[in-house]
């Protein structure tokens, strides 16, 4: 692995944190589907590691990374807060423009008549994705294999959870078992992408580079907070999603601790 170029780090990093999203929907394939209230735990759980990975993976090495650049205290903070709101704007723009539907709240977007369900529900899931690859893959650009391997990890640790809320919402669509575990598993594959772009953009300029993390973290917590956190309390389990946020965060923490 100490072989390989960043770019190529970060491809391998998603595409296996990617790869994680077909292992969660696993279950849907033998009809053992658990209940909601541990569903929503599971996807509190993935909200508190992208939340955990978003300021310690991410918006704190950005600080790191542009201190050195500027004489200035105020404009390395000035850099990572305007990165944060792009990558949180760029994604509320995709939200906007782009069309797609959620399990419960229905169609977004623009009129999307012409589009079958299945593809509304993969635009939706691919919004979703896209940020967490892109933010390994700028794990990896950034930082190689310390840099990245806690990102791709506590990702691929909320992508199975994330894989199996999918298979379980399309089954009550009445997919088959295995198209629904399919289109799960396919939903993960943007993150390879994510990831390319990312750590492409990072290698390639490092003037860029706290930029790209700040935009990535940026890109995180829109999800966050747009995405799973109100799925998670929309059946009334905010309690054991909160359990399962706090134990997503510290984990997340101590991987990043660990093996950063």
């Amino acid at each position: 692995m100490e072989t390989l170029s960043p770019i190529m780090l970060g491809f391998l990093g998603s595409l296996a944190a990617g790869s994680l999203t077909a292992v969660g929907a696993i279950p849907v394939l033998f009809g053992r589907i658990p209940s909601r209230a541990t569903r929503d735990m599971s996807l509190g759980f993935a909200a508190g590691v992208m939340l955990a990975a978003s300021f310690f993976s991410l918006i704190i090495p950005a600080l790191d990374a542009a201190e050195p650049m500027f004489e200035s205290g105020a404009m390395p903070a000035l850099i990572v807060c305007i990165s944060i709101l792009l990558g949180m704007g760029a994604v509320a723009l995709m939200n906007e423009k782009l069309p797609h539907e959620h399990f419960k709240t229905g169609r977004e977007g623009p009129d999307s008549a012409a589009l079958r369900r299945v593809w509304l529900f993969i635009i939706a899931i691919t919004i979703h994705n896209f940020p967490e690859g892109l933010a390994v893959g700028v794990g990896f650009g950034s930082g190689g294999m310390e840099g990245g391997l806690p990102l791709a990890i506590g990702i691929g640790l909320q992508n199975a959870p994330e894989g199996l809320a999918v298979a379980v919402s399309l089954l009550g669509e009445g997919y088959p078992k295995v198209r629904a575990w399919g289109i799960a598993a396919l939903t993960g594959m943007v993150e390879p992408i994510g990831g390319l772009l990312g750590a492409g953009i990072i290698t390639l300029s490092e003037p860029l580079l706290p930029w790209g993390l700040a935009f990535a973290a940026g890109a995180m917590l829109y999800v966050i907070s747009h995405e799973i956190i109100p799925e998670t309390h929309r059946s009334g389990h905010q309690n054991k999603a909160t359990l399962g946020l706090a134990i997503g965060l510290v984990l997340m923490l101590f991987l990043d601790v660990w093996l950063g």
